[in-house]
């Protein structure tokens, strides 16, 4: 007989049952396993066939899950597993850091044009930024015929009480050698920042000298000035130039007040605010608390999960203003926009120049798990008169957005005021009962237009050569200057000779890869003058020699100076 034959007469026999189930009592223990043994490694066997099939048609089901914070495990979102699928299954590998930068600024991308992401690596410098301070040596530099040329000491900085002085040349930097090796600037920065309290040996050549000298320099914290200089216009007129709105702008700019009100007799006060993009409101909100000698609405904000709050003036300025002139421009964005609309709004002031930026928004910044940032739009702020100044962005358009000052210029908004386009027709009235608008940045009492010639690519690339063709020329001649004792001396008497412009213009035919342009020369041939005056002033005077020469031709100033006049 097979066992296939045996098999079959099996199958046809009775099962014997259990002698409980005859006797009718109770299974014992080892007689249930027996019945339900079979049943339960069958049922095993078909979870771990189910199983292994699902794992096989899923890259890896561990995937679409992580851990909360007390261990439970919780379904991802969309872009946490995409990211999985990716790092686990894609044809090549990938730098899943980058990616997941990608994926959160194309997120942000569809809110605002001002909500944005900062990575870990751009971090620490968009804070020292807004801190004002960093750590290192304390000098400005830029790169003449591959050689490392101090254009400014901090005063009593970390380079200045070493001795470095303006116009010194850097030989080597500790046991490296830095001139003439090809180092860009970023290499320099590189070399020269540092901890604070670390050490770095430099080897320099002095002006007007041939040896070489060695210093050690002890690094330390360094101010990023903010308020970039103060200084007497004429007999009654201060400026102030406020270039962003960091951590130590209003205490900047209360020491420069306290300068020009107590020591040098100013009476009325224009604050240049052009090209200042914004920062902190505090800032701004404390600066204009010294302008209003009474309480005054200031600013407000308000957003979706935030309440309107107030910033008022408490009507206790320590210094006494007279008149205001504030100068702004295209490039005058947020916190200067604040300090522009609350002078106008209140009538506390003139503002001078041309419709700024136009940002509304206000930023929250809160740090991510792994050291980079996320900027959060969470509110609007509005002028005291209650209006919104954030031009209109849609979503999809960020090129639009972000090519505004073409669009601007292309539409001769920067030559004429009846070219300025007013998206928002509400009327608004300041606290005198004059009209303004707002629905895009905010619009001067006073227009003034550009220098065309300033926006001309010729004359922007030859002015890139002003900078080195000066110091070519003080390190031949700075005893020349000796009988100019002040920058206002200097500003005031001294002229820039025919033969100076036109070996500067030859100076940078030979450098650049520039031709000779006959029609745009005789035109940009006075501004280039004005700039090699002012690049002297600032060897000489530093900052206040600098703005001092271009505040005799500056169009802004001069129209701002004439208004304050008028205005008495």
């Amino acid at each position: 007989m097979t066992e296939d034959h045996q098999d079959n007469n099996n199958l046809d026999q009775k099962p014997k049952l259990p002698p409980s189930f005859r006797n009718n009592k109770p299974l014992s223990f080892n007689e249930r396993i027996g019945v339900w043994l079979p049943l339960m490694l069958a049922t095993m066997l078909g979870i771990g066939v189910m199983v292994g099939l699902s794992m096989r048609n899923q890259s890896n089901h561990s995937i679409l899950f992580a851990s909360d914070e007390n261990g439970n495990m919780k379904r991802m979102n969309k872009v946490e597993e995409i990211l999985r699928f990716i790092d686990a299954r894609y044809l090549e590998g990938v730098d899943l850091e980058s990616l997941e930068d990608a994926a959160i600024e194309g997120l942000l991308k569809k809110l605002d044009p001002h909500s944005s992401y900062i990575p870990r690596n751009r971090l620490k410098g968009v804070k020292e930024s807004l801190q004002g301070n960093f750590e290192g040596i304390g000098v400005e530099f830029f790169m003449l015929d591959d050689t490392i040329l101090v254009v400014g000491v901090v005063p009593d900085g970390p380079s200045y009480k070493a001795g470095i002085k303006q116009g010194d040349r850097f030989i080597r930097v500790n046991d490296s050698l830095v001139a003439g090796v090809g180092l860009k600037n970023k290499d320099v920065v590189e070399k020269l920042k540092g901890e604070a309290g670390s050490i770095v040996k430099v080897q320099v050549i002095h002006r007007g000298e041939k040896k070489p000298v060695s210093l050690t320099i002890t690094r330390g914290q360094i101010p990023m000035r903010s308020v970039e200089t103060s200084l007497m216009l004429d007999e009654k007129t201060g400026y102030i130039k406020v270039s962003r709105f960091s951590g130590q702008t209003f205490e900047e700019f209360m020491k420069a007040l306290e300068e020009l009100t107590q020591k040098k007799g100013m009476k009325d006060l224009i604050i240049d605010l052009r090209g200042n993009p914004g920062g902190y409101l505090s800032e701004a909100t404390d600066i204009l608390n010294q302008l209003f000698d009474a309480k005054r609405l200031l600013v407000y904000t308000e957003g979706r999960s935030y309440k309107r709050k107030e910033y008022k003036s408490n009507g206790k300025a320590y210094f006494k203003v007279g008149r205001v002139a504030v100068l702004i421009n295209e490039g005058s964005a947020s916190a200067s926009e604040i300090v522009a609309g609350a002078i106008q709004d209140n009538d506390r002031g003139l503002i001078v120049g041309r419709r700024s930026f136009g940002k509304g928004l206000v930023q929250e910044q809160y740090d991510l798990s792994d050291s980079s940032a996320l900027r959060l739009t969470v509110a609007r702020y509005y002028t005291p008169s209650g209006r919104l100044i954030q031009r209109p962005y849609r979503e999809g358009e960020s090129d639009e957005y972000d090519e505004d000052l073409d669009i601007r210029y292309t539409k001769g908004e920067l030559f004429h005021r009846d070219s300025i386009k007013i998206s928002d027709s509400t009327v608004y009235k300041t606290t005198g009962g004059r009209i303004v608008y707002g629905g895009g940045g905010i619009i001067p009492d006073i227009f003034v237009p550009i220098d065309t010639i300033t926006y001309n690519n010729y004359f922007l690339t030859l002015n890139l050569f002003v900078p080195a063709f000066v110091y070519r020329y003080m390190d031949e001649n700075i005893g020349s200057f000796g009988s100019y004792k002040t920058a206002l001396a200097f500003a005031d008497r001294y002229t820039v000779s025919e033969k100076m412009v036109n070996d500067f213009y030859k100076y940078a035919l030979s450098k650049g890869d520039l031709d000779e342009n006959k029609a745009i020369w005789p035109l940009a041939k006075e501004e280039l003058a004005l700039r090699i005056k002012a690049q002297i002033g600032q060897q000489l005077f530093r900052d206040e020699g600098y703005y001092l020469c271009l505040s005799k031709k500056d169009r802004d100033v001069r129209k701002a100076m004439d208004e304050l006049k008028r205005s008495k």
